[in-house]
């Protein structure tokens, strides 16, 4: 049955932001499933509808409603994965090119949590029945390192450490054109696109975006970066690049259409979450995970060299 909450506002809840004020009222829901609930309408101030960002005053009175979860039958699949790390509270691993990480309409097979639920009972269930243990996401053609979460409380951790870009993050790409200079940094937001609804867009509305680079290695009409994003948005690495105009070698959607200028196939986007640091929800010790570079990206690599020796 749907779950229905009433809350005054204290004066220590005076001028602070819906979702945040909720959010510690509301420990058990994440503040992403908080954002979801009153962008749908299921949290009422004095009996209206309002947005996440509204600065809340003492004496309101905040009707939440919290949905019964669907029941859909997500099921278990023995499909092969790369784990680094597993203890109680977490599940580390290295997702290949091609997967995706949680259901969704349309897609509510073959992804990384059905392949999650047939290794472990053990996921956290905050982010409900479609996202399990789901703390963060990669995109389907973008490989590497993903930390899953076990308990609820581990994932109230791990969340906020993202959040409070507490979290290390290093990506390799492959992006075409020659980047002359060795290190760079992106301060660009970025925003839902005004058109294209599936897709991201540079824009100063909106929301801050931050992304460090460095030079690996350059060829002949190529460049390897390690990429160190500060802030976490929606295919903010890259919308970067491509804003930046180095677009990622086999991104079809942020790359615009050209005639390939390589001899030999890009098989997918080439971006590879390579490293991964975060605090164990447990211990408090800071621990980071490596996930070698995947065959696809060593091929294209090779073939680069190949081309800069001739």
């Amino acid at each position: 049955m749907e779950k229905h909450i009433k809350v005054l506002v204290d004066e220590d809840g005076d001028l602070e932001r819906l979702d945040k004020y909720l959010a510690l009222i509301l420990p058990e829901q994440s503040r992403t499933y908080i954002q979801a609930l009153i962008k749908e309408g299921h949290v009422l101030i004095s009996g209206a509808k309002t947005k996440s960002h509204h600065k809340i005053r003492a004496g309101d009175e905040i009707e939440v409603n919290l949905p019964e979860p669907i029941a859909l039958d997500i099921e278990p699949e023995d499909i092969p994965l790369e784990v680094l790390h597993e203890d109680g509270s977490i599940i580390v691993v290295n997702k290949g090119a091609g997967m995706v990480v949680h259901p969704a309409a349309g897609n509510y097979s073959h992804t990384l949590v059905n392949a999650l639920m047939f290794r472990t009972k053990d996921l956290s269930d905050i982010n409900g029945v479609l996202r399990p243990g789901i703390v963060h996401r990669l995109d389907k053609d973008t490989s590497g390192c993903i930390v899953v979460a076990k308990t609820n409380e581990a994932h109230r951790k791990i969340s906020a450490q993202f959040e409070h870009r507490e979290t290390r993050k290093e990506y390799i790409a492959i992006v075409r054109g020659v980047i002359k200079d060795n290190h760079g940094f992106i301060d660009v937001a970025i925003a839902r696109h005004p058109v294209l609804r599936k897709k991201m867009a540079a824009t100063p509305e909106g929301r801050t975006a931050l992304t460090r680079y460095e030079v690996v290695e350059r060829f002949s009409n190529a460049t390897i970066l390690r990429i160190k994003p500060e802030t976490g948005r929606t295919h903010q690495i890259r919308v970067h690049l491509s804003h930046l105009g180095y677009p990622i070698l086999g991104d079809e959607q942020y790359a615009r259409p050209h005639r390939s200028q390589f001899a030999f196939p890009i098989p997918r986007q080439m971006l590879h979450a390579m490293t991964l640091g975060i605090t164990h929800p447990e211990t408090g010790h800071f621990i980071e995970f490596t996930a070698p570079l995947p065959d696809d990206m060593e091929f294209v690599i090779g073939e680069l060299r190949k081309e800069k020796i001739r």
